[in-house]
């Protein structure tokens, strides 16, 4: 298990923190907080997640689907969604550099993991709102929920969606998806259905 350094950070010392491993952390409130390896179902709806993203954004021409981008929410802050959709020029302005937004991408999503649920529920919803992030979906494969919260006036409008429903985008115009099939991670069901 890797061990965070408990000092506190600047942004620009954690932009170019490497402590020779692979690990991944956020930074919060100055200090690097690690983030555990995805279960499996979590890694399975990320991919399945990107896949849409990276097709609608493709034929959008303008828009850039990512998996690895972070965004800075703050002073001494900096969380790694899931993923996010950016512009072209987000995208363009951190080509040869950290993979840090510094204003906020047009969507970012968050898979609940079991171990830390108020990390996405509370604490990145209220940044992400700081940061006007324009919308954010919470994936919970966990309570079979989908929450996609809608920035209105500086506040997130919540709607919450169950197996059954579709996410309709507001940000991304014409953007749909099943539920049931974003809490699989895939379109397709493994049982034969009825014809």
């Amino acid at each position: 298990m890797v061990q965070a350094p408990t000092q506190k950070f600047t942004f620009e010392e954690y932009l170019v923190f490497d402590d020779g491993t692979d690990a991944r952390y956020e930074l919060v409130n100055g200090l690097l907080v690690p983030m555990n390896p995805p279960q499996g179902i979590h890694a399975i709806i990320a991919g399945f997640l990107f896949s849409v993203l990276y097709r609608y954004c493709e034929k959008q021409g303008s828009l850039v689907a990512s998996f690895s981008h972070g965004v800075r929410t703050g002073s001494g802050k900096s969380r790694l969604p899931d993923l996010v959709v950016m512009t072209e020029a987000q995208s363009q302005a951190v080509l040869h550099e950290s993979a840090i937004l510094d204003d906020a991408p047009l969507l970012a999503v968050e898979i609940v993991s079991p171990d830390n649920p108020s990390r996405d529920y509370r604490e990145k919803r209220s940044e992400y709102a700081a940061r006007d992030i324009p919308e954010y979906w919470i994936v919970d494969p966990q309570q079979q929920k989908v929450t996609v919260l809608t920035l209105i006036d500086g506040l997130y409008e919540e709607a919450v969606l169950r197996k059954g429903d579709f996410l309709k985008s507001k940000i991304l115009p014409g953007l749909e998806l099943s539920v049931e099939h974003m809490l699989k991670g895939r379109s397709q069901s493994t049982t034969q259905s009825d014809e």
